[in-house]
């Protein structure tokens, strides 16, 4: 995921108290998220059966500890910035073992099922002692852009776990109850519709002027377009066998005939304008066939948000991930590129270069996706 807002990280005098106001706020907002975890898994220690979309709830507590102490706290070489070497020797934790239990390199993601974690209050405490030291450390810390390197390094991360909780708890069915603001729990209905033509050096691009919405997708799911494998790429075809999908996750028809959608555990009436969501790559790339367009490339996607004018009227973006059709260099089969933002990101990270690289498989996050004219 892109880096924090370069907009909203100029140093100055002033950003050393603007950082711990931030990290305070997106902690206060990480805590009331666990509040609800804790009120919907407690009962089962907060263990949770495996998918490959999820980590263990606790593992993702104590990562997010993990990680703000061994970049600040445990960092002799924070000082120097983007300049330290990321291998550098820590010094020991305040949680023995941390390494082994949250180091991304050490601890695989299957491993993290297996893992002998510390309980809940103590993960707690652990990230309450990192985080008072974490702001003595800061209010010490010179303004430039290298010391307060790794202060925004764990702000973003920090940021970046808002979202990804918040996919947690929509995939294991958890009410967010007062933990978030109703607003934010669901993205807005665009007031932008029909194409835009954004002019290009060799050729004008024709987009949607914004994501396709439920109205639009539907008729694809009515007209059989699950069950013709015409419109699927093979890999499309082949993950949807395998999942056995004839509508995209958190789909219903209730019994009246009308759609529903689940939303953190609660089934709700469809928005017909809403944008599309929980969709994999596979499926906006069938929808495009069906509908004689295509996704357009990562780079027409953001061509397009940069030349539109920024009322949010001749193009609107942001309120979920974008499929485009590149594909990423790890990957060129089946891991594809998101462009934007979602409705859950945090504002620090809301740009328009925001990039995610999935497998086009995954249809746990907030993504959705526009079209273009083929």
């Amino acid at each position: 995921m892109t880096f924090l807002n370069p907009e909203a990280c100029t140093t100055g005098p002033g950003e050393r108290t603007a950082l711990a106001l931030a990290l305070t706020d997106t902690r206060s907002r990480l805590l009331r998220l666990w509040g609800a975890f804790r009120q919907g898994l407690a009962a089962s220690r907060f263990e949770v059966r495996y998918l490959p979309e999820l980590n263990p709830p606790l593992w993702a507590l104590g990562q997010v500890a993990w990680f703000e102490e061994y970049w600040i706290g445990r960092n002799p070489l924070r000082a120097q910035g983007a300049a330290a070497p990321a291998d550098a020797p820590r010094a020991a934790s305040v949680l023995p073992g941390a390494d082994a239990l949250f180091r991304l390199g050490q601890a695989s993601h299957t491993r993290r099922w297996h893992l002998s974690l510390p309980d809940e209050r103590r993960t707690l405490a652990c990230a309450a002692t990192v985080r008072q030291r974490t702001l003595a450390l800061l209010a010490g810390t010179p303004n430039n852009d290298a010391a307060l390197h790794c202060f925004r390094l764990a702000l973003q991360h920090e940021c970046q776990q808002i979202e990804a909780w918040m996919a947690m708890a929509q995939v294991l069915g958890l009410s967010l109850g007062d933990a978030v603001d109703p607003a934010g729990l669901e993205p807005l209905c665009a007031t932008a519709a029909g194409e835009w033509d954004v002019p290009g050096r060799d050729q004008t691009l024709r987009t949607d002027r914004a994501p396709v919405t439920w109205a639009r997708y539907l008729p694809f799911i009515e007209a059989g377009g699950y069950a013709e494998e015409q419109w699927w790429t093979p890999e499309g075809w082949a993950w949807r066998h395998s999942q056995g999908l004839q509508r995209p996750r958190y789909l219903s028809l209730a019994e009246d005939g009308t759609w529903q959608r689940a939303r953190f555990g609660q089934w709700q009436p469809l928005q017909a304008d809403a944008p599309v969501m929980h969709v994999s790559g596979h499926e906006a790339q069938a929808w495009c066939r069906w509908a004689g367009r295509r996704l357009p490339t990562a780079a027409e996607w953001l061509a397009a948000v940069q030349q539109a004018p920024h009322d949010g009227e001749a193009l609107a973006w942001g309120q979920v991930w974008e499929w485009t059709a590149d594909a990423a260099p790890q990957d060129a089969s089946h891991t594809l590129t998101l462009r934007g933002a979602s409705f859950a990101t945090h504002a620090l990270l809301r740009q328009p270069s925001g990039q995610l690289d999935l497998p086009a498989d995954r249809n746990d996050q907030f993504s959705g996706f526009r079209s273009c004219a083929a």
